[in-house]
């Protein structure tokens, strides 16, 4: 099986400030994260010939050239599913790099999330297209299934029904990740950790999701370098290693809302992302030295635990029940930044950088000893996933 390992490496990561309201425009926002990310690497906008980011990103790739004065671009491209993209646009650098379609490769996105359009509102722009998206969405929509958290409580719900699982075990990650957010000063909740009785207390959003089980609204921007291996040596940081990279679509996808499948409680699309994970590095889930998973709603977790080989099926209630498993020194730390819920919500960027750090020994929270790790992007849609290591 021909693979991406070893033929690309993250060189540079950068982000601006998470904030409920940026004061800026969403173009100044992923400018500045470029920026960052090209300064960290010891580069400059001369260097990048490539930029990747998101469908829903507002910042087109040659807007972004022109506010920062890269020259040319031999590689742009745009990656589709909302949070699941998150790790496809390292995937799809990588990929421009290792062929020789371009050198540098920056992926990006950025947004004003909080002051701007709230992804967490009912949107009815979403039915309103006039694609095949909007058709899909027209299924659900007029039964009330109108915001995130109701699309997940419907996965939730089913899944405690199937595995036992309580929403006190969905609060464990809550607990898990504001603590590492505790820890890090670029989290918005720094110094503000939770308790399980916190969780517990929080107002309902969507039976069974309490608001502490839902991600925050962000306003920011993250931005990730990446070019070869051999230049990447060469460069400022670290180089971190891309072990492996992939996609993954199941059967009967549908964007949040796959209600029509045979199982409803669980993550085909990232069960197929992980095989193929494992697959191209040699690992296995238990090679992890800690994991950063997709945290836009607890419950999804839990599932992820399971469907990438953590834990069998069903048994991911009792491996966050173990005292401290998910935390620095557990069984299994994840999300040490603080995760969506508690550093930012950037679609998983802000996750992928954070392993970086982890792997260069530059975490707030750090692993001892941290050698490779597992990302994942975003869950409920088509979705896509890293191995990392030094």
């Amino acid at each position: 099986m021909s693979t991406l390992s070893d033929k690309a490496a993250i060189a540079g990561i950068g982000a601006t400030d998470f904030s409920k309201d940026s004061g800026r425009s969403e173009l100044r926002l992923a400018a500045e994260a470029v920026k960052a990310a090209l300064d960290d690497a010891g580069l400059t906008p001369d260097d990048v010939d490539g930029l990747v980011t998101f469908t829903m990103d507002t910042n087109i790739e040659i807007a972004v050239a022109r506010a920062l004065d890269i020259p040319e671009l031999k590689f742009f491209s745009r990656i589709h599913y909302g949070g699941g993209a998150a790790a496809a646009t390292v995937q799809q650098a990588a990929m421009a790099v290792a062929t020789g379609v371009a050198d540098v490769v920056v992926a990006y996105r950025a947004f004003n999330e909080r002051s701007g359009m709230r992804f967490g509102q009912v949107n009815t722009a979403l039915v309103d297209q006039v694609n095949a998206s909007g058709v899909d969405y027209s299924f659900s929509y007029p039964h009330g299934m109108g915001t995130p958290a109701g699309t997940v409580a419907m996965m939730a719900r089913r899944y405690m029904h199937e595995t036992g699982a309580t929403s006190e075990d969905f609060g464990r990650i809550a607990v898990a990740d504001r603590a590492h957010a505790a820890n890090n000063p670029n989290a918005f909740f720094y110094g503000k950790p939770i308790t399980l009785e916190d969780h517990q207390a929080s107002r309902m959003i969507a039976d069974p999701l309490h608001l502490l089980d839902c991600c925050q609204e962000s306003d920011g921007g993250v931005a990730i370098v990446i070019t070869s291996p051999e230049r990447a040596k060469d460069l400022k940081q670290r180089p971190v290693r891309i072990l492996a990279a992939a996609q993954g679509s199941a059967r009967d996808q549908y964007t949040m809302m796959s209600y029509y499948r045979q199982e409803l409680a669980a993550i085909p699309e990232m069960g197929l992302v992980g095989d193929q994970l494992w697959e191209q590095s040699g690992l296995r889930a238990q090679d992890m030295d800690m994991a950063v998973l997709y945290d836009h709603f607890t419950p999804y977790v839990l599932m992820q635990l399971e469907d990438l080989g953590f834990c069998p099926r069903g048994e991911a209630k009792d491996f966050v029940r173990e005292p401290g498993a998910l935390e620095v020194g557990g069984r299994l730390p994840i999300n040490t930044h603080g995760g969506q819920l508690g550093e930012a919500y950037v679609h998983g960027m802000n996750g992928i950088t954070e392993g970086v750090r982890q792997l260069r020994g530059q975490s707030y929270n750090q692993v001892d000893g941290a050698e490779r790790l597992l990302v994942t992007a975003g869950t409920g849609v088509p979705t896509s996933g890293l191995v990392l290591g030094v």
